[in-house]
């Protein structure tokens, strides 16, 4: 359905951003009872739906399926071999399952009454905004700012979406290349490289940290680089890209190592992943009283309602500062809150400490909570145990190692769980109720894990901090 207005209109809420913290705002929203129009100058669903986390997770799924049979020639005996990667087919189911999740989206904004308008939005005033191509609209309880990011690009480096390409471009260039340099090694960068490789790709990431997922556990972080390096990538920390040139048959580039080598690098395709940033041009945040920090976020003044200092606006998703995370379901969790603010429901904020994140390359990993440096930094007397996915038989047959590590108090609270190896990204959602809960390790050590699971790792784990291990002894 189009919507037109050719004289104001009013509504109890108005989403700014249709991405997932604008859509669940409006969802909720409208459960609630409230009147809401979502201004998208894009396509509802935003970067996590078109160009993020379903496309990129759909194309892993398929790099598991052809790592999956080499494995089963290489490891099992099944003489099974892979004739080749048919690129369109691929394409096509990625883009399927896209445009599936995007109807489905549109489909329950219509039902719950939502008024989608098309069209980029700015703000008139603290409860108002002109959409272009409809008019203006004055919000009679308040704003959602959800406009999102787009991706940081390094100095003097352009985008062509052929050589030179962003994470929001990437699965979106033609073909597989034979070779990638990848720059950046958090959680994009290294999904990344991953999935390059499985597709046969000369693989090199470069990260400028001294270690891969730097805001991770540091033994976390060792094992995915082992695990990455087992593959063939070849990975290069504490390492900085000093220029590049893009050249007829891809891209040179001259990187100095954390051995202080300059080396220079040739590769078909270069992928850019170190971040992302705020959108707010033309948002208009100067005609509501509004300003930026230094790195182009709009601030809450109040966390536990995502409330700028200007009441009645309030802000989700890649807006937000730190703590927020930059992640999509943190992003569920902000437009549900602010929409039940607005509403006048009291619901609790958001715990950015319980909040899990993942990395969903092989291996994955999996966190939530303290790594033991923070804990440790914290003044928390921190006892750790770790332990390695082949310690039980599930680990075994997956034979692709892995970890599972608990940071807890001393006969306390524990604080956090990192988990490194396959499938880990389905084993942390009960990592997030113990840590989120507060309990100890005592009170998880009563649970039975099924056997055999790789879930079992996570449950000897909290049994041998309890003192009640079997197949490990502390």
């Amino acid at each position: 359905m189009a919507w037109t207005n050719t004289e104001n209109d009013t509504a109890d809420v108005l989403v700014i951003g249709g991405g997932t913290g604008g859509y669940s705002a409006a969802l909720r929203a409208a459960a609630l009872g409230l009147e809401v129009v979502l201004a998208e100058r894009d396509l509802v669903g935003g970067t996590c739906l078109h160009r993020g986390c379903v496309p990129s997770k759909a194309m892993l799924h398929a790099a598991e399926l052809v790592d999956g049979i080499a494995e089963a020639r290489e490891r099992w005996g099944v003489k099974a071999s892979l004739e080749s990667v048919d690129w369109a087919s691929l394409v096509a189911t990625r883009n399927d399952i896209v445009t599936r999740n995007h109807r489905g989206v549109e489909g329950r904004l219509a039902q719950a009454g939502v008024r989608v308008v098309r069209g980029s939005a700015g703000l008139t005033g603290p409860r108002s905004a002109r959409i272009d191509g409809y008019g203006e609209v004055v919000a009679r309880r308040g704003v959602v700012l959800a406009t999102g990011s787009r991706p940081r690009m390094l100095p003097g480096v352009v985008a062509d979406g052929l050589r030179v390409v962003t994470s929001d471009d990437a699965l979106y260039a033609p073909g597989l290349p034979g070779s990638v340099l990848v720059v950046g090694g958090g959680a994009i960068g290294v999904e990344y490289a991953s999935f390059h490789r499985s597709m046969g790709a000369d693989v090199i990431l470069v990260e400028a940290a001294d270690r891969l997922v730097p805001l991770e556990d540091a033994e976390v972080s060792r094992h995915l680089t082992r695990g990455l390096k087992k593959r063939g990538i070849r990975v290069e920390t504490g390492a900085r890209l000093l220029e590049t040139a893009v050249v007829e048959d891809g891209v040179r580039a001259v990187v100095r190592t954390a051995r202080g080598e300059t080396v220079t690098v040739a590769a078909e395709r270069l992928l850019v992943a170190v971040g992302r940033e705020p959108v707010t041009e033309g948002l208009g945040l100067a005609a509501a009283g509004l300003a930026t920090d230094g790195r182009g976020h709009v601030a809450p003044a109040d966390w536990a309602r995502l409330e700028t200092v200007v009441p009645g606006i309030h802000v989700v998703g890649d807006l937000l500062p730190p703590p927020s995370l930059g992640l999509a379901h943190a992003s569920f969790a902000e437009g549900l809150l602010v929409a039940e603010t607005l509403a006048g429901l009291r619901t609790p904020p958001v715990d950015y400490a319980t909040v899990p994140r993942v990395t969903y390359s092989s291996p994955q990993t999996a966190t939530v909570g303290l790594t033991e440096a923070q804990a440790r930094d914290a003044g928390h007397d921190v006892v750790v145990n770790s332990l390695p996915l082949t310690a039980v038989a599930k680990g075994m047959v997956h034979g692709r190692g892995g970890l599972v590590k608990v940071v807890a108090e001393r006969a306390g609270r524990v604080l956090g769980v990192h988990l490194v190896g396959p499938h880990v990204s389905e084993m942390v959602a009960e990592s997030q109720l113990v840590v989120g809960w507060e309990a100890e390790a005592g009170d998880v050590a009563h649970h039975i894990h099924p056997h055999p699971t790789l879930s079992e790792a996570v449950g000897e784990a909290f049994l041998t901090l309890a003192g009640r291990g079997l197949h490990q002894q502390r």
